[in-house]
């Protein structure tokens, strides 16, 4: 855990330059997540509160529901909410802090997003939920680490396993909620994105060889992301099983996809936080709180992982 003492959180007492038009803007303030120009006014906001260099990062890591730890673990941390970012998204799950944080990890420079936008909190707008994405490649990034918490549909996972995201079924892509929708801009990059390669093999290759290392028992899968919020039904676990999905989740795919636009190597992992239903035949109840409570049981184990993963990454 880093200390504190240490970490500098940026309040509008802290902000320098207050009379300028880009701190004076609202939170709230209206922003086309479609329109470039108005990416790069966030991307400047961001600088100005934290300064150029403490904003300029390689490495980004988006932490998922309960996996606040890894970025509590940044060193020498300067912390921006959410609510300090003219027209960002906000998170309203709980287990997502909803901070911007800025410092050194393994020797790397980081932004870690504690707290991600899930496309069912903002109607279903693809293009705002990937918004930090396309930020922190602004921010310099070129490797991104994501996680999630899923639900288990391969019978080898167990509550608090870690699973290494092999490939991706994005249902709410195929349905036609991509995000690259409407970001016409060619400075966005390739209007028809590949994302055969969504996940790096060097990058899997080296989280095997830590865990290993580690004695970590460590599975390696395909991740189904659905819409949400509801919770899946027996059947449709079913038919994911079928088409080859080994966990599932409602998040991640819209922001790997985005960072393959964008031309960031991903690495991406499951914590498994529940065991998915495949028998309508009986009732398991499954809850948010569920959830939270094996990611808190493991979140520090995962942290450790990350952390070591890090520290051997060269970017």
């Amino acid at each position: 855990m880093h200390n504190f003492a240490h970490s500098r959180l940026i309040t509008p007492s802290t902000m320098e330059n207050n009379n300028s038009p880009t701190q004076a803007a609202e939170h709230d303030q209206k922003i086309d997540p479609r329109n470039f120009d108005d990416m790069l006014a966030i991307v400047a906001s961001i600088k100005e509160q934290v300064g150029e260099e403490t904003a300029r990062a390689e490495l980004g890591i988006i932490c998922g529901s309960g996996l606040g730890p890894i970025g509590d673990t940044v060193q020498n941390a300067t912390i921006l909410p959410y609510s300090k970012i003219p027209g960002f998204p906000t998170t309203h799950v709980v287990g997502h802090k909803g901070n911007m944080v800025f410092g050194q990890l393994g020797g790397k420079k980081v932004v870690c997003l504690q707290g991600r936008f899930h496309p069912y909190e903002h109607s279903m707008d693809l293009a705002l939920c990937t918004l930090p994405v396309r930020v922190m490649h602004q921010l310099g990034v070129k490797v991104m680490i994501v996680s999630n918490a899923a639900g288990g549909i391969n019978t080898v996972l167990r509550h608090g396993d870690l699973m290494l995201i092999k490939d991706h079924i994005f249902l709410p892509g195929l349905a036609g909620f991509s995000p690259l929708v409407g970001c016409n801009d060619p400075r966005f990059g390739a209007r028809f994105v590949s994302v055969h390669d969504a996940y790096d093999k060097q990058l899997r290759q080296l989280a095997i060889d830590v865990g290993r290392r580690n004695n970590m028992t460590l599975y390696e899968g395909v991740y189904v992301m659905s819409g949400g919020p509801q919770y899946e039904s027996p059947a449709e676990v079913s038919l994911f099983k079928t088409v080859g999905a080994d966990a599932l989740g409602m998040s991640t795919c819209h922001e790997v996809t985005v960072a393959r636009q964008c031309g960031i190597k991903v690495l991406g992992f499951s914590l498994i936080t529940n065991i998915a239903n495949l028998d309508a035949d009986q009732s398991v109840e499954v809850s948010h709180e569920e959830v939270l409570d094996i990611a808190k049981q493991a979140g520090e184990r995962a942290s450790r992982f990350v952390s070591d993963i890090i520290q051997e990454l060269t970017i």
